[in-house]
């Protein structure tokens, strides 16, 4: 026992452990998230210093629980009907950033919870329906746009097979990391983004359609990268 607790010791100063836990427990029923969140949780679990957990109850949010992760993942897309979440999972979520934890959003949890005000300002971008959703699924590459910032830094151009998003919409101040051109309409589109004035670390990426995207090199160390940047395992 002496030495496990030595050992225990010694690693917690010589390697800092971040913990993040990835939400998840609902979506569109063309969202497999059953396949996508364990295909997240195993890419994450490859960094060294981020201990991986995932729960399938949204309600997370509303307990105090959360804060015992440095970040949270939003891995789904709630539906009402099914998943009714009340006023303390708004507050939950907003208080959670707000203190300086980490938020990343996956694919289409840009739809999650997009009536609440504190939702949006957080998300940076939110599902708007009246938009095209998104191009045809297939192979697009995907640019990025601040090489200088930790979250892509020495990333390069890569192709993904993917649902390249336009539903996007919302003007909260966002920081744009990559982005990907239209096939469909030509038009250039942010990937993943972090938000600006939250009090905490935000990372919004709309990869994510199928577990064969976190399995892609490109998108699989975008999320590394990106998610442990959100939990301050990546300092600025």
């Amino acid at each position: 026992a002496v030495v496990n607790e030595l050992w225990l010791l010694e690693r917690s100063v010589s390697d800092p452990v971040k913990r993040v836990l990835i939400v998840t427990g609902d979506d569109y029923p063309g969202h497999d998230w059953r396949s996508t969140a364990p295909a997240l949780a195993k890419a994450l679990r490859e960094v060294k210093g981020l201990e991986v957990s995932y729960t399938e109850c949204p309600a997370m949010f509303g307990s105090p629980l959360l804060s015992h992760y440095d970040a949270a993942v939003v891995h789904f897309k709630n539906y009402d009907e099914r998943l009714p979440l009340g006023p303390e999972c708004e507050k939950g979520l907003k208080d959670y950033v707000a203190s300086g934890h980490g938020l990343a959003l996956c694919h289409f949890s840009c739809g999650a919870f997009q009536k609440w005000e504190g939702f949006k300002a957080n998300a940076g971008r939110v599902w708007n329906p009246v938009l095209r959703g998104h191009d045809p699924y297939g192979v697009f590459t995907v640019r990025i746009t601040d090489p200088a910032h930790p979250a892509v830094s020495g990333m390069t151009p890569f192709e993904v097979k993917d649902e390249l998003y336009t539903c996007l919409d919302g003007d909260t101040p966002i920081h744009v990391l990559c982005e990907a051109t239209s096939v469909v309409d030509q038009r250039v589109y942010p990937i993943a983004f972090t938000v600006e004035n939250t009090g905490g670390r935000v990372f919004h990426c709309v990869l994510g359609h199928d577990a064969s995207v976190y399995e892609s090199p490109g998108a699989r160390a975008l999320y590394q990268q990106g998610i442990a940047w959100t939990a301050r395992l990546i300092e600025n």
